[in-house]
């Protein structure tokens, strides 16, 4: 990871996440000398501080205090309950980074090397047809120009690499995978499926699906990895590699082709557009610490730096032929923001089963895949699409209140009741209206204007997240939880760090930004791969799906630079 004063690149690949790790690892597999550049600060594999501490070694109890929140956070209200003295060091500061909003945003994202690849949530499921065609079938905003059949070999091509964990189901709205073994349901969530499964036979609850390696097997996983230790510490940076992170898999395999430059620091400004070749010759950056200015040319760049950092980038890519922002002859660059949204969910305390426990600290739990508005069947007549559980079984620990000292010490180690507790989230159509602007006005401390915010939830969201609670709580009826509760705190979009949308692909470049392969309409070497391509947002969490089309549109535009046509 160096700053290099070479100034010209086979490919230039902006971002060094989930998306911009692939790219990188993919073009460099080709033979391309590749720059990756990342805006944040070099951190390699094994840099994570946090990583090997105990719980008492962290301070406050592993909380931020407030004092620190109200200092760097200015919607301080809004820091997530799961950023912690282990993980907040991958998570920006607002005072830092700032943002504007006409309508609330929650924007959690971190700049470092890797980016969210480090502290993401490592589920991974498939989008099958019903997901790539409902746009078309429910008459929202614009089709897909992709289906699964486009998909599922490159599906079976990352899934391969990255290691992904699950247990076979045959279902159509997230079709299987190629798997490693899952971590087993422990014995409560063995009792939800089966019980929830006699009640409705269409919701099943599954092991949870993620890149996290049950098995080790080097011949597929490269880089720097290993099997996973059940520590359950993964938000923290994993220095046995067991999950994958652009650190530990993606990137290492890059470098050892000899082909990758990886260049901390780099505020991408704008990509340079020529009007006489129709194409983009490159980019301007400025180094974070020192100020300095460049230009680096390449004859193509991959577009990876998040759904909204990608998007900016763009905006501010402004010349006589793309005064609105580069590529953006449609208008729709920026808009048909989404997010899945959740702060909706239920859980309660399963008796019954105090004789039995399990041990380790499985990096997942249980997953519920989407069971409305399937077919005919499941149709619903009050909201389109639909909504997805992850959750969890757990002992509770046994500390009755008004026990201290020795009666305390007596009680401590033995568990109490099961409690399982379910989130739901929920699919977010594509609105126009929901988008993302720069407001040129006024700048951040690097001179980029800054990025405004105007999405919310809409009618159809909060008439599925009803829905989404009361299937919740039917689940656990049906297993015969008791102390029941259930709650909808209604999330802002961003909060649920599943941005996507801002560049759509379509079939038609005057409502869309991208093409079926990734590649812009107006600009054909250019692709972006991130979340800014989303047409709309499914229920499944969406990095394996990024994988896929980033690994597919590489493999074009190699084929394309081949033929002599990029």
């Amino acid at each position: 990871m160096i700053k290099t004063t070479q100034t010209d690149f086979d490919a230039i690949v902006i971002g060094s996440g989930i998306s911009g790790g692939y790219a990188a690892m993919e073009l460099c597999t080709k033979g391309y000398k590749t720059l990756v550049l990342e805006r944040g600060r070099a951190v390699a594999h094994g840099e994570y501080p946090t990583a090997t501490m105990d719980p008492w070694e962290l301070p406050h109890e592993d909380r931020v205090p407030q004092a620190e929140i109200a200092t760097h956070y200015h919607k301080q209200d809004r820091l997530p309950w799961w950023v912690r003295q282990a993980n907040k060091h991958w998570i920006n500061k607002d005072d830092e980074y700032p943002y504007q909003e006409d309508e609330r945003f929650d924007w959690i994202r971190g700049h470092h090397t890797g980016g969210r690849s480090l502290m993401w949530g490592r589920q991974c499921y498939r989008w099958s047809d019903i997901d790539f065609e409902a746009n078309k079938k429910d008459g929202i905003a614009i089709d897909w120009p992709i289906r699964y059949a486009d998909l599922a070999d490159w599906y079976d091509y990352v899934e391969t690499f990255v290691g992904v964990s699950g247990q076979k189901e045959n279902l159509k709205q997230v079709p299987d995978g190629v798997f490693l073994k899952p971590f087993p349901l422990n014995c409560a969530e063995q009792h939800l499926r089966e019980t929830v499964a006699k009640k409705f036979p269409d919701r099943i609850v599954t092991p949870g699906r993620v890149a996290n390696l049950s098995e080790y097997k080097p011949e597929v996983h490269k880089g720097k990895r290993g099997q996973c230790m059940s520590r359950d510490r993964c938000w923290r940076g994993c220095p046995f590699g067991a999950y994958f992170s652009s650190q530990s898999a993606t990137l290492p395999v890059a470098e050892e082709t000899g082909n990758l430059t990886l260049r901390p620091n780099s505020i991408v400004q704008e990509i340079i557009y020529d009007a006489a070749s129709g194409r983009a010759t490159g980019v301007r950056i400025k180094d974070a610490v020192t100020g300095e200015q460049q230009e680096i040319s390449a004859r193509i760049i991959f577009c990876n730096a998040s759904t909204v950092g990608t998007t900016a980038i763009l905006l501010n890519s402004r010349s006589e032929a793309f005064p609105n922002g580069l590529g953006n002859s449609s208008g729709e660059l920026g808009h048909n923001l989404m997010d899945h949204h959740y702060g909706m969910g239920a859980s309660g305390i399963l008796p019954g089963l105090e004789d039995t426990y399990y041990s380790g600290r499985k990096p997942t739990g249980f997953y519920i895949p989407r069971f409305t508005n399937i077919d005919e069947e499941t149709k619903r007549a009050d909201y389109l699409r639909g909504f997805g559980y992850q959750g969890e079984a757990r002992r509770i620990t046994n500390a009755p209140e008004g026990v201290v000292g020795s009666a305390l010490k007596d009680v401590i180690f033995k568990p109490g009741a099961y409690s399982v507790r379910m989130t739901c989230f929920g699919e977010m159509l594509p609105y126009h209206e929901n988008r993302m602007y720069l407001d040129f006005s006024k700048t951040d401390q690097h001179g980029m204007p800054l990025i405004t915010f105007d999405a919310k939830l809409r009618e159809n969201e909060h008439k599925l997240r009803a829905d989404g609670v009361k299937c919740a709580v039917e689940m656990l009826e049906a297993a015969g939880c008791t102390n029941i509760t259930s709650y909808n705190n209604a999330t802002a979009p961003g909060a649920c760090i599943h941005e996507m949308g801002t560049a759509r692909m379509g079939h038609d470049p005057k409502t869309s930004v991208l093409n079926k392969w990734n590649q812009m309409h107006d600009v054909p070497n250019v692709f972006v791969t991130d979340g800014a391509c989303m047409t709309s947002s499914g229920t499944q969490n969406p990095s394996i799906t990024y994988m896929a089309l980033t690994a597919r549109a590489v493999d074009y535009a190699h084929k394309q630079i081949l033929a002599g046509a990029l």
